[in-house]
C-alpha cells in the first residue's frame, strides 16, 4: 500500500480539528497555517469529509468546521477512504486480472491479505486515540484566539463643514445677495 500525501494530510487535519474540537468552529485557514497544508488543498479534502459525514461546516462570522461524530467514533479508515485514497496493495485494485486475460498473478492473494490487514488495523485507530497521543506527547493546544475586530488605530477624521458655495450658480448667487 501507499498512502499518498492526501491520505496523511487529512489524518493530520483531522488530528488538528479534533484537538480543538471544545473551542467551537475551527477553521481551514488556521489548520492550513498550523499544519503547513495548502489552503486549498483543505478545501478539496474537506468538501470529501464533509460529503462523507465526518466534518460538519459552520458559514460566517466564527464559522469553520467541527466533527460530525465523536472522535471515538471516527477511524483513520474512515478518513482515508472518505478522501478516496484507495487501501489497496494488489497490482490489479484487487478486480483480480493482474496478467490481463490470464488471471490472478501468483501474488495475488499475498496482496490481497495485507489490504484486508492494513484495513483491520486502520480501523482499529479512532481519531479520539490519535488525539489522545499528541496530548500525552505533550502537544499544547492553546485556547481560542480572540476574535478581532476590524479597528482602526487613527482617530476618524470628521468631515469639514464650510458654509462657501458648491458651484458657480450657488458663488454667483451669493455675490447677487452682497
Amino acid at each position: 500500500m501507499r498512502l499518498t500525501t492526501k491520505g496523511r494530510f487529512a489524518v493530520t487535519a483531522m488530528i488538528d480539528l479534533a484537538l480543538r474540537q471544545n473551542t467551537g468552529p475551527v477553521t481551514l485557514a488556521a489548520i492550513s497555517q498550523r499544519q503547513e497544508i495548502s489552503l486549498s488543498y483543505l478545501e478539496q479534502l474537506f468538501g470529501k469529509l464533509r460529503r462523507h459525514q465526518l466534518v460538519e461546516s459552520t458559514r460566517g462570522p466564527g464559522g469553520g468546521y467541527t466533527l460530525a461524530k465523536k472522535a471515538c467514533e471516527i477511524t483513520v479508515a474512515d478518513i482515508i477512504l472518505s478522501v478516496d485514497e484507495p487501501i489497496d496493495a494488489t497490482h490489479c485494485g484487487g478486480k483480480e486480472n493482474c496478467h490481463g486475460a490470464n488471471g490472478r498473478c501468483m501474488t495475488h492473494d499475498l496482496w490481497s491479505s495485507l489490504n484486508a490487514r492494513m484495513v483491520e488495523f486502520l480501523d482499529s485507530v479512532n481519531l479520539q486515540k490519535l488525539v489522545e497521543d499528541q496530548l500525552a506527547a505533550g502537544l499544547k493546544v492553546e485556547s481560542k484566539p480572540m476574535i478581532k475586530r476590524a479597528i482602526s488605530s487613527m482617530p476618524v477624521a470628521k468631515p469639514i463643514h464650510v458654509n462657501v458655495p458648491n458651484s458657480v450658480f450657488a458663488l454667483g448667487n451669493a455675490f447677487a445677495k452682497q
